[in-house]
Parts: C-alpha cells; structure tokens; sequence
C-alpha cells in the first residue's frame, strides 16, 4: 500500500477525547509527533491528556449537538492551526431499548449526539479541506451501523444513518480530494457499555430472552471486552496513511465475523429473490 503524508504534521480534529476511542486516538497522534485538536463536552476532562505535547495540542469545549460550539471549537483549531486535515466523528454513546419500549425523548438525544451533531461537524469542516482539495473525514460508526442486534434498533439506526451519509460524502467529496472511512468497532473496553450507557429497562415478557437477555449481557461485559482501544486507534491511523484508504474498517474478531455473516445473507437474499425484483421493470423497449 502506498503511503502518502501531504502533511508531514497533520492537524487531527477529534471529538469525544474525554474517554475511549477518542482519547487514545489523540494520545497516539500526539505520540508521532502531530498536532491534534482533542474536544469534549466537559474540557476539565482534558486536562490531564498529553501535557508535554505543549502547542501541539489545542483542548476545546465541544458538545456535538450545539451548533454555536462547533462554529467556536473550528474556529479556534483554524485559528491555532491554520487547517484541519483529519476530521475524526467519535463522539456519542450508546442507547438500548426494545423497540416497543423506546423512550422519545431518549431516542431523539440520540440522534442529536450520534447523527446530527455529526452531520453538523462534518459541515463545519467541509469548506476547508474542500477549499485546500484533501482531507480525510472519519466517521466512527459500530458493527451495529452494518448489523443490527436485539435490544440496539435505536442506537443501530443512528449508526446506519450515518453510513448512508458516508457513501454520499465519499460520492461527493472523493472526486475533490477528500477521502471518507467509516470505523465499525465490535465490542471494545471503553465506557461505551458501562458510565455512558443509557438503558430503558425490559418490562415487556415478551422480549425478555431478546433484547432484555442482551441488554443485561452488554452491561455485564463492561469492562471485560475483548477489543483494546489502544489497539484500535493504531488502526485507525493505518487507514489515513494510505493512497486509498478503505471505505469500512471493521474493529475486532466479533466485528468482523458479524459484519461478514449479515452481508453474506444479505446478498443471498438478493439473488435468491433477484428474478423477482428484475421482474419489477417495464419491459424492455417500452
């Protein structure tokens, strides 16, 4: 694979730097000597991270659902950094529910963190990378953006929400230069399952042995997952340093393995039923 570096020190944008993906992702850009913008809702969270970095390092207030802070938080890396090479969408949390039981109101928080805002950020940015004709937006999803599993419909459908728009941006923004990769990770050791979990308890029977048992089974896991985030940061910048860098980087065996297994029965659904479908055009010539 060829590697390319425009930059010999790049500018990383990364939100969600608090815990996680995305602190161990800026502590690894920070590590090769780059310079990172690292971002959280609560900025006291960043004030351990990475103090010999100095000027490297720009630690911004962001939540990803308040316009007014993303304009302020980009302006500000701009203003330190003149541009912004690397645009990684971490930020956002998880939330399960039975789809009947789904709670409005923690549906729509939902979307706001994990959709919208990051529809929002990745906006923001655009113009600049478009303007300079490169740059790489990594958006981070889940093996639930490509899958969806009992007890997760809520959380898989923002997730998928955003695949879609990376296809689009990819469409649109790959003929000017800018490279688009969604990061699907599998279960990891983050806070993901544990302090940023919001759960709407199982009351329905029904659903106990569904989405019920793998509720109760993800927060039980917490912390005892098999995927290292430190690992999977390294991973992450693997794919910015390639010519062409994959569309989908799926983290850790369990990924892997679920992704494949719904993608193969995806495609044998479609040829299975492909006369059908075909049958559903006007005749040839008319």
């Amino acid at each position: 694979m060829a590697v390319t570096s425009p930059n010999a020190s790049p500018v990383w944008f990364i939100t969600g730097c608090s815990t996680g993906f995305g602190r161990e992702l800026a502590l690894a850009v920070l590590a090769r000597g780059w310079r990172c913008v690292a971002s959280a809702r609560d900025k006291a969270s960043l004030d351990s991270l990475a103090p010999e970095a100095g000027e490297r390092l720009l630690r911004v207030s962001l939540d990803v659902t308040d316009q007014a802070q993303i304009d302020a938080a980009v302006g500000l890396a701009q203003a330190r950094f003149g541009a912004i090479d690397m645009l990684v969408n971490n930020a956002g949390y998880g939330y399960q529910s039975s789809i009947e039981e789904g709670d409005e109101r923690e549906i729509r928080a939902q979307f706001d963190a994990n959709t919208f805002g990051l529809f929002a950020m990745t906006r923001a940015v655009l113009p600049g990378m478009r303007a300079r004709k490169r740059g790489h937006v990594v958006n981070i999803t889940s093996v639930a953006g490509l899958a969806g599993f009992p007890g997760s419909g809520y959380y898989a459908a923002s997730k998928h929400a955003v695949e879609g728009f990376s296809d689009a941006l990819l469409a649109e923004a790959g003929p000017l230069g800018i490279k688009v990769t969604c990061v699907e990770p599998g279960p990891f050791r983050t806070d993901w399952a544990g302090r940023s979990l919001v759960q709407t308890p199982n009351r329905i029977a029904d659903y106990a042995e569904t989405a019920g048992a793998r509720m109760q089974r993800t927060a039980q896991g917490s912390g005892h997952q098999p995927g290292d985030p430190a690992r999977a940061a390294q991973a992450m910048i693997r794919v910015t340093e390639v010519e062409k860098p994959p569309r989908h980087l799926v983290l850790g065996a369990f990924g892997v393995d679920a992704v494949a297994q719904r993608l193969r029965a995806a495609l044998a659904d479609i040829e299975a039923w492909r006369e059908t479908s075909l049958g559903t055009d006007y005749p040839a010539g008319t």
